[in-house]
């Protein structure tokens, strides 16, 4: 081949090879453009799906934290005729079932979030017990509704109230 049919030859290469990098790049660019907005219009739709079940989850948090707040508590499963322990139980009983029927919040809020209801969770058990253990077993139910209210006024923040208004200020930065 001659110098000649050479040049030729890559006369016709060279514009070629442009026009295809030029195509390639195009497409390129425009699949990548198709690819970002599918993904944002999947993301929009999986919002609009979750943000709903993720407002549930906070309101029902809340909710699960003010009826285990010992005050709450004892207003609402205190009975005349009960003994301290039959209350004991009751409460602690009344407790766990709330936690339990809220178990799976905790995949729709933060980490944070969750440890802090459960270490609610658990300090209100701590009230109760501590109560229950400055009464008499066989003593009314009273007295330890009495004791529960009182350790709960002495606890300054309790951290029911510090998951609540941790929830709060979560729940305003989603939204």
């Amino acid at each position: 081949m001659d110098i000649n049919s050479a040049l030729n030859a890559l006369m016709y290469i060279v514009p070629a090879l442009i026009v295809l990098v030029t195509a390639y790049m195009l497409l390129k660019r425009f699949l990548d453009n198709d690819y970002r907005i599918r993904l944002l219009s999947a993301k929009s739709t999986l919002q609009k799906d979750i943000l709903p079940l993720r407002f549930q989850a906070y309101e029902r948090l809340c909710l699960l934290l003010e009826r285990i707040s010992p005050n709450n508590l004892v207003i609402r499963i205190s009975s005349a005729g009960l003994s301290s322990r039959e209350l004991h139980s009751m409460l602690i009983q009344a407790v766990r079932d709330e936690y339990e029927h809220n178990l799976s919040q905790q995949v729709y809020v933060s980490t944070q979030a969750w440890m802090m209801v459960k270490n609610a969770k658990e300090e209100v058990i701590r009230i109760i017990n501590t109560a229950a253990s400055k009464v008499d077993d066989d003593a009314p139910s009273l007295e330890l509704s009495k004791m529960i209210i009182n350790l709960m006024i002495n606890n300054e923040k309790m951290m029911a109230m510090r998951a609540l208004e941790f929830l709060k200020q979560e729940v305003r930065e989603l939204f």
